[in-house]
């Protein structure tokens, strides 16, 4: 069960929203420093992105068992495990002599990333009661996101800079140390009591061999290709994974997938929106990437500053939107952001091939805006309902609904900008355009959610937030 009583919640957030902070930071500063790692450890036996895919194939397939995980071991308990992994595994990669060495140590990140991120969404859920309060944590939450995701961009290369690609990883130690100290004295623990405390092992390694293929075969897309059996190999072999998961699921005892939380209209259209606002900004940013580096020039520095716009109005966004579902329920305030992103990655496609700077800011400030009020809205109903037992899974879930939508963005968008016009510029605007389509298809999403019929009433509005 869970002790509600913490005396200080903002400084709960504050500890909780840390490591949280520096995984996102940690899967953007480590592209601007490739370059250099490459450079300095040499090519070795294994390619350059492996150090990101590692990261991500751990990261992604463990993030559903590692949410049950926490909800039948203690959810505090394994937000300190994952702090002090992901301290001991940066530590690692800073220390690493070769490429493969880099690789393997990025594969134990992911893995500690993956036990975080559940556990310390679930133990939001747990310090803050559902309704206002809680909507306020999650605005701040998705505004930690957006705050890390340019940040990495632009302090990755700084500190690469500065004092080397290893300094991108020894950040993480003195934050993981303060976090497993800080961690007892301000968060309570919290685990689910209403079920077996166990769950089958078999169903657990299926589950996770099934996500990691299936995110091997989107990553590797761009690259290989639909027909190449780097992606449909894997394909084939997580569709077979996952219908031996289902079978193993219905002859367990102790499931390890709670059929009340998938079973929920709210829980599944909040997390299909996520998906779609995954798949429409990382999307966007490859395509924005290749526009303004590889045809007009920029630096990579300009094009951290250009997405900074993003990330001011995507936190204005979440704030904003945090205050409008309290008000008037998560669903028309998710449609309205998703036709918004949707709308201003329809501008980006009409980006001109010379560049149009006024035109690139005003397509980023409002894709931030509608990013920021679809994300947060949608992570709201993503949560709504969901019993305290289970909220470790459901906070897995969130986290696993936006990891394959950022996947599937990167490799959707990268695919029909190279079919369309390979190097020309009609690419870039094809790439811009599924952008805008995943924007729709979050519109169609967000009305799959049912009415919150708990929203404040008019007389109320004043004064919701």
């Amino acid at each position: 069960m869970t002790d509600r009583t913490v005396r200080r919640p903002r400084h709960a957030l504050a500890v909780l929203g840390l490591p949280f902070l520096m995984t996102i930071l940690d899967g953007t500063s480590v592209l601007t420093a490739l370059p250099a790692i490459e450079a300095d450890l040499g090519p070795g036996r294994i390619p350059a992105h492996w150090t990101v895919t590692a990261y991500a194939l751990a990261f992604s397939g463990l993030l559903l068992c590692c949410g049950r995980v926490a909800d039948i071991l203690g959810r505090r308990r394994m937000f300190r495990t994952g702090n002090a992994l992901l301290a001991g595994s940066s530590l690692l990669c800073a220390m690493s002599p070769t490429a493969e060495a880099l690789v393997a140590a990025r594969a134990f990140q992911g893995v500690a990333a993956a036990i975080i991120a559940p556990a310390a969404l679930s133990l939001l859920l747990a310090v803050f009661a559902e309704g206002p309060e809680r909507n306020r944590a999650l605005g701040v939450w998705g505004g930690l996101g957006g705050i890390g995701a340019t940040t990495g961009l632009l302090a990755g290369g700084a500190l690469t800079k500065a004092f080397g690609w290893e300094s991108v990883f020894l950040v993480n130690v003195p934050v993981g140390a303060l976090v497993l100290v800080a961690a007892p004295l301000l968060l309570p623990e919290s685990r689910g009591s209403a079920r077996p405390r166990t769950f089958g092992a078999a169903g657990a390694v299926t589950l996770t061999a099934a996500m990691v293929a299936l995110v091997y075969a989107i990553v590797e897309l761009p690259r290989a290709g639909w027909l190449s059996w780097h992606t449909a190999g894997p394909l084939v072999a997580a569709v077979v994974l996952g219908v031996l998961f289902r079978r193993l699921e219905r002859r367990s005892a102790a499931p390890l997938v709670p059929a009340r939380v998938v079973r929920s209209r709210t829980v599944r259209g909040g997390n299909v929106v996520i998906l779609c606002a995954g798949m429409a900004v990382d999307g966007m940013l490859i395509t924005l990437t290749g526009y303004v580096q590889g045809m007009l020039g920029w630096s990579p520095l300009g094009f951290g500053l250009a997405t900074a716009v993003m990330t001011v109005t995507s936190v204005a966004g979440t704030l904003t939107g945090q205050r409008l579902a309290t008000a008037y329920g998560a669903r028309p305030v998710a449609a309205a952001g998703a036709a918004l992103a949707g709308l201003a990655c329809a501008m980006l496609a009409w980006l001109p091939g010379r560049g149009s700077l006024p035109l690139l800011l005003c397509g980023l400030f409002l894709l931030g805006a509608g990013l920021g009020l679809a994300f947060v809205c949608a992570q709201i109903a993503a949560v709504t309902g969901v019993r305290e037992e289970d909220s470790g899974f459901a906070a897995g879930l969130v986290d696993t609904s936006f990891a394959l939508g950022t996947a599937l963005g990167i490799a959707v968008c990268t695919s029909v900008a190279t079919a369309a016009a390979p190097g020309g510029e009609p690419g870039y605007r094809a790439g811009f355009a599924a952008a805008a389509v995943f924007g729709l298809l979050g519109i169609a999403a967000a009305l799959v959610v049912p009415r919150d019929r708990r929203a404040a009433p008019a007389t109320e509005r004043a004064s919701a937030g």
